[in-house]
């Protein structure tokens, strides 16, 4: 059986063997690498080209991890990378986003919150909880006109949910939420899930539950 290869980049040897022991909560095997630094975690992913993700440190001694991100970034295209902060905020999750970050994860949250993101990263999507990112009252003038479906497709899509779960929670066919997917990234002039989150969240679209 194939395991899932992960590396884990934290300078605290508890908080590398706490996640360790978390990972192993997933639905199928994993093997864990873990890096105290970002010259041992560049290492770590030359010598394993397999790798499926990267949990990366945010505060990290030396070239710090969003420095370390966009070094991966650039070596690793492919591979993607999920940070973490004990000090997390708006802009720091934007800065990780916008440096090519699949996810933004604070370390207080639970280990349920970290196998979630993890799943979801894994899958392709984007994990970015609501609470990390900056409110807005509700869309300014120039946001994107989008219809009363895109509008609760985007509601989900910025509560982190995946293209299946959307299709599910809105009785919709993975097509049919794949088009409303399409729409949206063309009305906020975006080519990402990653950047249409954060566009939407700059245009003060929040995540809500769809209407019954």
């Amino acid at each position: 059986m194939n395991r899932l290869k992960i590396l884990v980049v934290d300078d605290h040897a508890l908080v590398r063997e706490g996640l360790h022991q978390v990972l192993q909560g997933l639905n199928e095997p994993v093997e864990v690498l873990e890096a105290p630094d970002c010259e041992r975690a560049f290492e770590l992913a030359a010598l394993h080209p397999e790798l499926d993700l990267v949990l990366l440190d945010y505060d990290l001694p030396g070239m710090n991890g969003l420095e370390a991100l966009k070094v991966l970034g650039q070596a690793h295209p492919e591979l993607p990378i999920l940070m973490l902060s004990g000090m997390a905020n708006p802009q720091m999750v934007r800065k990780a986003l916008a440096s090519g970050a699949a996810g933004f994860l604070s370390k207080n949250g639970h280990s349920a919150d970290l196998l979630a993101a993890v799943c979801l990263v894994l899958a392709g999507e984007v994990y970015v909880p609501m609470d990390l990112l900056t409110p807005g009252a509700s869309p300014g003038k120039s946001a994107p006109q989008v219809t009363p479906r895109q509008a609760e497709v985007l509601a989900l899509l910025l509560d982190g949910r995946s293209n299946k779960e959307i299709s599910e929670a809105l009785a919709l066919t993975d097509d049919t939420t794949k088009n409303h997917v399409t729409a949206l990234l063309r009305a906020f002039d975006v080519k990402s899930r990653t950047q249409l989150v954060l566009a939407a969240s700059r245009q003060g679209y929040t995540a809500s539950p769809p209407s019954a």
